[in-house]
């Protein structure tokens, strides 16, 4: 029987997940007192990491009333957690390490308890630095690994086969073709709503655009090959599919990734105009982001709620303008983008104030969703009514969160869970359409 692990949690495992307590088994937890300590700094915040902080908190408390704390108390897995004070001894402290730093004292407290005992010791830590100096110290460290996608094997939404040129007329002159009859020439297999380009064995130019309707179990091809929507055309293959799944009503959540200058806002904004203002699908177009990169809430800044607003949420306008611009949508007043949200059309959001809500009936784009943990994207979704549509926007390389990275991020996380959800569909973009430069500067800088 193999012994125990002891892991020692730092505070922003917690600040990211207060479930984490729960989710080491029959291992023991061991939480420094300096961990209580920053917590209870964070509880005021208003923000997911304010909430999680004050979960935690009363996590610990109900634990409490099972036996104290700084003597172990039995978790559902099996395991204990214990809170241990600091190390007061400084000479047990490792040589170089400065005691008055947060993370030393936890760094003291697990080199300490390596030498009492006979058990693995893990201190789990979001903080790469603090992962680095416990190296150093010949520490076991380890990230918090719960939620976790590897960013270079994650789902790309497309993929090129090669097929027999039966197949391809097949597709042209039906616009379908069952998956069994398609079965005869390949034994590949699909996601649901995945995109293909079927390619001829015989001329790779010869292709069609199709995808994989498993509801229906069939290859369909695509719709919006052809034409603009809202003045805007598709340039790449991934566009041309990003409009087939954004433009399908049987498809309710959908998923865009890419580096900047990929398409992926303006795209998704030109269906939403098309479904809400040309076609009436939805009753309304609300568009929100992460407000402050670092999940500060809005309130310190000035004005009404407009203004504050507004510095955040103004790439969204300049992509509506020029949107309004391309397809000659013109009002009489000259402030179109202004004139639907007075409408009831438009709605510019704060993610902040869409907890608690129910919102049915609309086109919903959350842009810069990298910067979201998957609890905020499982809090976003879970918000969604009857007959509406949420997109997902993001770039998994740009992330301003401090306990997020491109494995840990709420939109690759929410790409891997809905990879096989027939309502589901996703799309990786590879090319920078906004301009030469720009896409040079996202690919080598």
């Amino acid at each position: 029987m193999s012994k125990k692990k002891i892991f020692i949690l730092d505070t922003n495992v917690l600040l990211y997940d207060a479930q984490a307590l729960f989710q080491f088994g029959d291992n023991d937890v061991i939480l420094p007192m300096i961990v209580i300590e920053e917590l209870d700094r964070f509880k005021r915040r208003p923000d997911e990491i304010g909430q999680n902080s004050r979960l935690a908190s009363r996590f610990l408390d109900e634990l409490r009333a099972k036996g104290k704390l700084n003597e172990g108390v039995e978790l559902p897995g099996g395991g204990k957690l214990k809170i241990e004070l600091e190390n007061k001894n400084k000479s047990d402290l490792p040589t170089g390490l400065d005691a008055s730093i947060s993370d030393n004292k936890i760094l003291t407290l697990a080199y300490n308890l390596m030498k009492e005992t006979e058990n693995e010791v893990i201190l789990v830590t979001k903080d790469i630095n603090l992962r680095v100096k416990a190296d150093v110290l010949n520490i076991k460290a380890e990230d918090y690994k719960k939620d976790k996608v590897d960013i270079k094997t994650l789902y790309p939404g497309v993929r090129e086969l090669e097929i027999e040129e039966e197949v391809i007329k097949s597709l042209r002159e039906y616009s379908f073709i069952k998956f069994e009859e398609f079965k005869k020439y390949s034994k590949e297999e699909f996601y649901p709503n995945e995109c293909i380009i079927l390619q001829n064995r015989k001329n790779k130019e010869d292709n069609v655009y199709c995808y994989y309707n498993r509801k229906r179990n069939m290859l369909i091809k695509n719709n919006y090959t052809k034409g603009k929507i809202w003045g805007i055309k598709p340039r790449n293959k991934e566009q041309y599919f990003a409009f087939e799944l954004l433009l399908n009503d049987e498809i309710n959540l959908v998923t865009l990734l890419g580096f900047a200058g990929t398409g992926k806002t303006l795209l998704a904004l030109a269906a939403g105009l098309k479904k809400v203002v040309d076609d009436g699908v939805y009753t309304k177009l609300l568009v929100s982001r992460p407000i402050i990169p670092m999940g500060r809430d809005i309130g310190y800044l000035p004005g009404d709620i407009e203004e504050k607003l507004r510095p955040r949420m103004q790439p969204i306008a300049d992509n509506l303008e020029f949107l309004f611009k391309e397809s000659g949508y013109f009002k009489s007043s000259g402030n179109e983008f202004q004139d639907l949200i007075d409408e009831g059309v438009l709605e510019i959001e704060a993610l902040t104030f869409i907890r608690g809500r129910s919102i049915p009936n609309q086109f919903i784009i959350i842009d810069e969703a990298q910067n979201l943990t998957p609890h905020e994207v499982k809090t976003i979704i879970t918000r969604v009514g009857n007959n509406t549509k949420i997109i997902f926007t993001g770039d998994p390389y740009q992330i301003d969160h401090p306990y997020l990275d491109s494995n840990s991020n709420g939109l690759t996380y929410l790409v891997e869970k809905f990879k096989d959800q027939e309502i589901a569909g996703h799309i990786t973009f590879n090319k920078g359409e906004r301009s030469e430069l720009a896409e040079i500067a996202a690919k080598i800088l």
